[in-house]
């Protein structure tokens, strides 16, 4: 598998530039619509979700189980993944939660916080797959982590933001509480768990001549949508930053966002040493450390803090910075290869 990520980098900068450029496509699609039942009622479609849903549906249609296998005879890299995983929320967080209480924003850096909470919850990025690939890693492992991260995630998620909830004030704790509903499990089975679910099924079921027709569908129409959802989430921050320009805002988003992001590949990274993994499976572990479904985030805001869309600049942030830190963790791991 020779997928380079720099093309992938390119278009996310040129969606970015989109919504700069020409937010109204992107605002619209953000906005609740709904497809006409005549007596029946009303379908809600939801445009993020349904996007989230087709990019972790073609994820679980390239899963390949046979692959696998070998996991579960040794499965020590993966547990160690998942449990890394899972715990550098509980060290990242608090690691930047507690010096923004020292800055003069009035709630204490608690909006950059939630956002930073919403992210780290989220479970190992479905794409982080693409990036194994290109530089070398060991795919089964990072496969196995992204799909043992997302079938917990409807535990693991309100566990995370639970544990970290009382580093928030008064206004954000509350707001954070009161999309309990959402937050807490419901959002990760359905939004998560049940389309990549539902494309490990289908490859499971396809016969072998169905599947190429479907996976050369389903996967340029899943990389569009990406591209479309990222477009969207970026129009409903920059849309908020620019009716009300905040510059402190903007930097303190993307500092935190940086120092988390590099804390968890460096966690990661130390970790693979100290388990003294193979090269291929170090580089796997790192990246699902570093590499969080910041996609799957942005939607969780957008629909359970719905009057907080600054929160979503952190998310963009840290989605920016993830993917550089993973394209240059591909390349040192490419020109260290031959060595």
């Amino acid at each position: 598998m020779n997928k380079q990520p720099s093309p992938r980098g390119r278009a996310v900068v040129l969606a970015y530039a989109a919504a700069l450029i020409l937010p109204e496509p992107g605002l619209w699609l953000r906005r609740a619509h709904s497809l006409p039942l005549g007596a029946a009622g009303a379908l809600p479609l939801p445009t993020a979700q349904l996007l989230l849903g087709l990019v972790l549906l073609s994820a679980g249609l390239q899963v390949r189980l046979r692959a696998l296998g070998s996991l579960l005879r040794r499965p020590t890299a993966v547990l160690a993944g998942l449990v890394l995983h899972l715990s550098i929320p509980l060290l990242a967080v608090p690691a930047v939660a507690f010096p923004l209480r020292w800055t003069p924003d009035t709630d204490g850096g608690s909006g950059l916080v939630t956002a930073m909470i919403l992210i780290m919850a989220m479970p190992v990025a479905a794409g982080a797959t693409v990036w194994t690939g290109g530089g070398g890693g060991d795919q089964p492992t990072m496969v196995g982590l992204v799909l043992a991260s997302t079938l917990l995630s409807p535990v693991t998620v309100p566990l995370i933001i639970g544990a970290l909830l009382p580093l928030l004030s008064g206004g954000y704790a509350r707001t954070l509480a009161a999309a309990e509903p959402t937050t807490h499990g419901g959002f990760a089975f359905a939004g998560v768990v049940l389309p990549c679910a539902a494309g490990v099924v289908c490859r499971l079921a396809l016969p072998e001549a169905w599947l190429s027709r479907v996976l050369g569908t389903v996967l340029p129409a899943a990389s569009v949508g990406s591209l479309v959802l990222t477009y969207v989430n970026a129009c409903g921050a920059l849309d908020s930053f620019l009716a009300r320009p905040r510059l402190l805002l903007s930097a303190a988003a993307l500092g935190v966002a940086t120092s988390v992001c590099l804390l968890s590949f460096t966690v990661g990274r130390c970790a693979a040493r100290v388990l003294r993994l193979d090269a291929p499976t170090a580089s796997s572990v790192t990246l699902a450390c570093g590499m969080n479904n910041s996609s799957a985030s942005a939607v969780l805001i957008s629909s359970a803090l719905p009057g907080k869309p600054h929160l979503l600049l952190p998310v963009l942030a840290y989605g920016l910075v993830q993917k550089t830190a993973a394209s240059r963790l591909v390349r040192r791991r490419r020109s260290g290869a031959p060595r």
